[in-house]
């Protein structure tokens, strides 16, 4: 087992044993971080810290959301001097006051550790040269990619997003191995490369792609066209940035690594911690980080910690690819729908490619859904595809919808994340 695996949960037999033990230092980390951290300190108020010694108390205490760390801007999240922090990163939200997290040198090469074990649990090696295509800067992407693979030894390739033509020269030239990206660029760079007819010069073996949510029907369309094992990276910028958890070899879930991090799945609109395999919003508190320590974090990502241990051997606890979030959710004739929804409806309609696009309309008093879906089918197949989208998002919504085919390509496409729901009744 290399450096960058080995950890206590090495150690540990079980996934159970394992969270257990996160547990136990989410208790011991609530004993300095009201003399480390004002944020906490003010947050704490009033409550009696030395009285949370268990998971049923620990679970009393007030979550943590985004508007907190809003209203704590510039540094108010911040558990060390200044001259402690060499690096700060920040949300990639476009509405309200940025979120700034603090890093100290060890938040960072933790982060780098916590990188590279996702690499090396997909199969990546120190023989493999990434292109990284997601972006730079204040946004945590691009740098963590980077970080994972330079520990790892594989050769970094920082290309940064957009400039697909050149993306495809270096691919070829440099003879990539793996690529990351968002789902939404992968598809394009797919696209481009069959459109061109360049896919024996392409030699990728294993896509790491995060940042967005995407369906069954994009993920093995992606799979097929770049010849790829894809996985799923998942994190957020709050915590760490991508690579706090992936699915490995086994593709079952993805793995979360428990000797950095505490999870729990709560009831979105009650705040009740739910039992293992049942859905909802993942909650996090970080067990090491230094520079913004956070305590019960509400993620607004949707899934469930998928019980038992992995076919893999490894006890990091897993949990389920992200089915979208919880501040998502539109509603439409008093029905509330996920992305995941109609990427599913998708799924099991014949014709219909991946990529769609929903409209949502207020028209004469009535509120009017129409799902945009690119095929590849002849006009005159059109209408029987159009027709069978309808039903299978009748059968799992019960509401009725427009479906329109358009042709492959019609749809906008993305170097970044791609927007997929219009709500324009407001």
């Amino acid at each position: 087992m290399s450096k960058a695996v080995a950890s206590r949960a090495a150690q540990s037999k079980t996934t159970q044993g394992v969270r257990e033990q996160a547990l136990e230092e989410s208790l011991e980390l609530l004993k300095t971080i009201t003399t480390r951290s004002s944020f906490y300190a003010r947050k704490f108020a009033g409550i009696d810290l030395a009285t949370i010694k268990d998971a049923e108390s620990f679970q009393a205490l007030p979550l943590t959301t985004k508007e907190d760390l809003r209203d704590a801007y510039p540094l108010g999240l911040a558990a060390v001097p200044p001259s402690q922090i060499v690096r700060i990163h920040s949300s990639s939200g476009t509405t309200g006051t940025p979120v700034i997290i603090p890093y100290t040198a060890k938040d960072v090469q933790d982060w780098a550790i916590m990188f590279a074990r996702c690499y090396e649990f997909s199969g990546i090696t120190r023989e493999d040269r990434i292109q990284i295509t997601p972006g730079y800067g204040l946004w945590t992407a691009g740098i963590g990619f980077q970080l994972g693979a330079e520990l790892l030894g594989a050769m970094a390739i920082p290309m940064g997003p957009g400039n697909t033509d050149r993306q495809l020269q270096m691919m070829m030239d440099l003879q990539t191995t793996v690529l990351g990206a968002t789902s939404s660029y992968a598809l394009l760079l797919a696209e481009t490369i069959a459109e061109r007819g360049i896919g024996d010069r392409i030699k990728l073996r294993k896509g790491v792609i995060g940042s967005e949510r995407w369906g069954e029907k994009m993920r093995t369309r992606i799979a097929s066209e770049l010849g790829v094992d894809l996985h799923d990276i998942y994190g957020l910028t709050e915590i760490y940035g991508p690579g706090i958890g992936i699915n490995c070899e086994a593709q079952t879930a993805m793995h979360c690594w428990d000797d950095y991090l505490y999870l729990e799945i709560i009831d979105p609109d009650t705040g009740a911690v739910l039992p293992d395999g049942e859905s909802g919003e993942l909650v996090i508190t970080t067990l090491q980080k230094e520079g913004a320590p956070l305590i019960r974090y509400r993620t607004r990502d949707l899934t469930r910690i998928v019980p038992g241990d992995c076919p893999c051997g490894s006890p990091y606890t897993r949990i389920e690819t992200l089915i979208g979030r919880s501040d998502d959710m539109i509603k439409v004739k008093g029905i509330n729908i996920f992305p995941a929804h109609i990427e599913e409806a998708l799924s099991v309609t014949e014709g219909a490619s991946s990529e769609y696009q929903v409209m949502i309309d207020h028209l004469n008093g009535k509120d009017i859904m129409t799902v945009f879906f690119e095929t590849a089918s002849p006009e005159e197949h059109r209408p029987y595809i159009e027709l069978a989208l309808h039903q299978a998002i009748k059968d799992k919504l019960s509401l009725s919808v427009v479906s329109k085919a358009v042709n492959l390509g019609d749809l906008p496409r993305s170097e970044k994340k791609t927007k997929r729901i219009f709500d324009n009744r407001y």
